[in-house]
């Protein structure tokens, strides 16, 4: 991954984003990691990645609920026992 300072970056923004198109680029201020830029297609791939773990982890509860007696009636008492 390619890393560029926060002034260059500001100074030559062109660069860093024809440079995302190939690889993300960490841009850093004063030597720490502050942001990195990445192309849309890298984005949408990760977006669509978290939003397949996320639903593949709410069935896998879905699924551990239900196996451990766990209904909708059960959960709507427990959630009520609450307020």
């Amino acid at each position: 991954m390619r890393t560029i300072t926060a002034i260059d970056a500001k100074d030559r923004f062109e660069q860093p984003l024809d440079d995302a198109q190939r690889e993300p680029v960490t841009v850093t201020r004063r030597g720490c990691p502050a942001a990195v830029v990445l192309s849309v297609e890298d984005f949408e791939r990760m977006r669509g990645v978290a939003w397949e773990r996320l639903a593949r982890t709410i069935q896998d509860l879905r699924t551990e609920a239900a196996a451990n007696g766990l209904t909708e009636e059960k959960l709507e008492e427990l959630l009520a026992a609450e307020s």
